[in-house]
């Protein structure tokens, strides 16, 4: 079944939201009869096929994860996405030799807004929840980041929603996206010493 009226306004509302709970909520909303399952299925295959052809990250994005990665920080991604996609994700831009933890939000028993996703992720890495910081660009995923007791490094994925009450309650935000995020800043943020003019980033 194809819906005609699924525009970029609609497709906003679900940013940070688990997969499964996007389909259910879209399959209910639309009245689509295919079993939940399938829907999934024929989803994450789609979004393997464009993540294995292209998949872009964010220069300071990418200066900022092998800055982490070389002081011996633990890093694990926790998305709404299935395990599947986030793998293929990392395999496909070369972050999987810096981020090799993941949990997807079809592990625990509920996704974002929910704090579950974040408490499994420190549960895995071995971390208080008081010493973890997300770097979040949904609403959502900001909320869920404040019920886990985490700060938060807000990274709008949709430059209209940085004024969103969620958003609120990060300890660092970018209003203007990755386009204005910098490793320096993010860096300092966390409590590291600070950067010296003299080091690359």
């Amino acid at each position: 079944m194809r819906v005609a009226d699924f525009g970029w306004d609609e497709h906003t509302r679900f940013i940070g939201i688990g997969t499964r709970e996007t389909l259910a909520a879209l399959r209910e909303q639309y009245g689509i009869t295919a079993p939940l399952d399938e829907m999934l299925a024929g989803k994450n295959r789609l979004y393997l096929e464009l993540a294995a052809a292209a998949t872009e990250v964010f220069p300071e994005m990418r200066k900022f994860v092998e800055r982490l990665h070389a002081e011996g920080t633990p890093m694990i991604v926790a998305s709404g996405s299935s395990r599947a996609a986030i793998e293929a994700v990392l395999a496909g831009t070369g972050l999987d030799s810096l981020i090799t933890e993941v949990v997807s939000a079809e592990e625990v028993p509920h996704g974002k807004p929910a704090p579950d996703i974040f408490l499994e992720a420190a549960r895995r890495i071995g971390a208080a929840p008081a010493d973890c910081v997300v770097l979040e660009d949904a609403p959502a995923g900001a909320a869920a980041a404040h019920a886990a007791g985490m700060r938060c490094v807000a990274v709008p994925y949709v430059r209209g929603t940085a004024n969103d009450p969620a958003f609120a309650t990060a300890g660092l935000l970018f209003p203007g996206g990755q386009g204005e995020f910098t490793a320096r800043a993010a860096y300092e943020r966390l409590g590291q010493r600070p950067a010296r003019e003299s080091e690359s980033w």
